[in-house]
């Protein structure tokens, strides 16, 4: 999923003046009348003034496909979902279908639809996972030279947590890096699933230490998603629209990484301008961070 990272010194302030709206109460001016105590009222979930679809339920997103939500879970649409990403100081793609929350493991995970066609699986026992990495790397190497001169803390990818792997039988492809910036570690959690117009792209968002422990409700959820009628996988037609890269293009980044295949690659700082999507690690991470600070949660805690 595309997610371009917040650029902008002013942006990058925003975790801390949210915070600080979320923390700081008014002052209150002196008087000379001693006040009376008032008992403090919890404080309101920021996104509860979203419009959630809470579980059991099942969630229509765009018509595109559909997904179970059991109790527990609750979704919002792609207006909300823009809004929640702008939130967390991302820049929405515009293609978001919706987004998804565990209300009882508090890990979200966003639902994108990139429209390029009909991926074909040809290269679904060739995936190097060791070559993709080193083409990973390269590419963050390159904007981490953009990142100092801007004073935005670099990146580095410390190797896979999940190595890509492709599911012949559901058609979806899953991988998951782990990275580094800051000092702080996280992980990049994806899976693409295939269908006949195009991949809906799934990004989990959750703290490095809980992403395990919340993977099989994750995996759990994603059983339950179900391409519409006419957008399955299976019922490609010739005519239809192919894309113009496989999977191992999808690891790296989708469109911007088609030139991967036509061995291109090493002119990433020209495709880093247009939509390499596989730096949505650091956003990820950023992502993580400002989901506590909007919900209220601080490390190591359960509750909302």
């Amino acid at each position: 999923m595309r997610i371009r990272p917040v650029l902008s010194w002013a942006l990058r302030l925003l975790p801390i003046c949210l915070l600080w709206a979320l923390t700081v109460t008014p002052f209150a001016a002196e008087s000379s009348v001693a006040e009376t105590p008032v008992d403090p009222s919890p404080q309101q979930d920021p996104l509860d003034r979203f419009q959630w679809l809470n579980g059991p339920a099942t969630a229509d997103l765009q018509s595109r496909a559909r997904l179970r939500l059991p109790a527990g879970f609750r979704y919002v649409e792609s207006g909300d979902a823009q809004k929640i990403l702008k939130l967390m100081g991302n820049a929405p793609r515009g293609n978001e279908l919706g987004l998804v929350e565990s209300r009882s493991n508090h890990w979200w995970a966003i639902f994108s639809f990139d429209e390029v066609g009909y991926v074909k699986d040809d290269e679904k026992k060739d995936l190097n996972a060791d070559k993709l990495l080193i083409r990973m790397r390269e590419g963050v190497a390159e904007d981490n030279k953009r990142r100092k001169l801007e004073g935005i803390p670099t990146l580095e990818i410390l190797g896979w947590h999940v190595a890509p792997k492709f599911n012949d039988d559901t058609k979806n492809l899953e991988w998951s890096l782990l990275g580094q910036s800051a000092g702080e570690k996280f992980v990049n959690y994806n899976v693409r699933l295939l269908g006949r117009k195009g991949v809906t792209e799934v990004t989990l968002i959750e703290d490095f230490e809980k992403v395990d422990a919340a993977m099989p409700e994750f995996r759990g959820m994603l059983n339950s998603f179900q391409y519409s009628q006419g957008e399955n996988y299976a019922e490609f037609q010739q005519g239809d629209k192919i894309a113009q890269y496989g999977l191992g293009a999808l690891v790296l980044g989708g469109t911007a990484a088609a030139a991967y295949k036509l061995g291109f690659f090493g002119m990433v700082a020209g495709f880093l301008k247009k939509a390499f999507k596989f730096i949505v690690v650091g956003v990820v991470a950023l992502g993580a961070w400002m989901k506590k600070v909007l919900t209220g949660r601080k490390s190591g805690r359960n509750e909302v």
